[in-house]
């Protein structure tokens, strides 16, 4: 008998549009003989609206952008994740950026006891927040590029301290990142001080919490990580944008980047990463996926730049391109994810929840 799949995508997010890009690429690639694909869509303003399922791949994304009547479905939330008519074994949370990828869905999915794809509510939050991942790696002793952070108060108060703080730890170019968000949104190269405040601006209309990292001449190279307790490294792969950096456009829409998969780097280098990606996803505690970025400088030094805890499944994305070129293809790491989710689940079906 057929699972019954439940792809949740969407969410009230600034990535919600990378989220159906991802959805699309997903039902393109999934075995439906295996699985009975039931599509989950959350609006922009976070309405839930559950579709039927579907018969094949979606050829557009409008297709996925599932009808309502504005009413939201909060007494149905329960019914179609637990138990109700249609009800989903096991759900694949292809949401990107906030309320999806930061440990806020996962926990919905954790109260309702229903096995999902990927990482739980602390890999997910901890990941999602650059700050906070980054103290956890120098806990395990993880190189990475010199940073400043800050919130919007401490902005308002003290911009100019900041600024020149930032000036003599950093050097010139920064790069300012929103500190809860992926894909690029909200993220400038600044060169100047003029340049910083206008990118520190941008980037906090996305998020009250800010990093300004150290620019660094290197090259960047991914790695794909999956498993639960005994993580798997793919091969790795080297972005090379034409553009400044690698930015939402690059990502998405331009084109104009070549990935090259595998990445040419020594075998010692090799062996670095995997040993910083595999330690990197244990310190987060992770369970399903990751993709672990790196920056490689000219005399192969490695520094982790950040994990990804939910990559894209994009056409164009790294992570699934790294596990082709591992040997596991699209519809096998989509069953491989699955089974992965369902391993978890039934491991914490057997954990004791009473005193006798």
């Amino acid at each position: 008998m057929k699972k019954k799949l439940g792809l949740v995508y969407g969410g009230k997010s600034a990535e919600h549009e990378v989220s159906l890009s991802t959805a699309r690429a997903v039902t393109q690639a999934v075995d439906f003989d295996k699985y009975e694909v039931v599509p989950i869509y959350i609006t922009y303003d976070g309405e839930w609206r559950k579709g039927e399922s579907l018969e094949s791949s979606a050829k557009t994304i409008e297709e996925l952008r599932l009808e309502g009547d504005g009413s939201g479905q909060p007494d149905s939330i329960h019914d179609f994740l637990n138990g109700g008519t249609g009800a989903p074994d096991v759900i694949f949370p292809l949401l990107h950026g906030t309320n999806g990828e930061d440990g806020t869905v996962q926990g919905l999915f954790e109260v309702m006891n229903v096995p999902y794809v990927g990482n739980g509510v602390l890999a997910s939050s901890a990941g999602m927040d650059k700050v906070v991942m980054k103290q956890l790696f120098a806990q395990v002793g993880l190189k990475q590029v010199p940073y400043v952070h800050f919130i919007r108060t401490g902005w308002v108060k003290e911009q100019q301290q900041l600024v020149d703080k930032m000036e003599t730890e950093l050097g010139w170019p920064m790069f300012v990142k929103p500190a809860n968000l992926g894909s690029s949104v909200g993220i400038s190269m600044a060169t100047d001080r003029k340049g910083l405040i206008e990118a520190v601006d941008i980037a906090l209309k996305f998020d009250r919490k800010i990093i300004v990292e150290q620019g660094v001449t290197a090259r960047e190279i991914e790695m794909g990580v999956m498993g639960n307790d005994e993580p798997l490294c793919s091969v790795s792969g080297e972005i090379k944008p034409v553009a400044a950096f690698y930015d939402y456009e690059a990502k998405y829409t331009d084109g104009n980047t070549t990935l090259a998969i595998p990445a040419q780097v020594t075998e010692e280098v090799k062996k670095t990463m995997e040993d910083m990606a595999v330690r990197a996803f244990k310190v987060l505690d992770c369970s399903g996926l990751v993709r672990a970025d790196f920056f490689v400088t000219a005399d192969d030094e490695v520094l982790i730049n950040e994990v990804n805890t939910m990559p894209g499944f994009t056409p164009t994305s790294m992570f699934p391109l790294l596990w082709q070129k591992t040997g596991v293809a699209y519809p096998e790491l989509i069953n491989g994810l699955i089974e992965l989710a369902m391993e978890r689940h039934a491991e914490k079906q057997t954990l004791q929840y009473t005193m006798d």
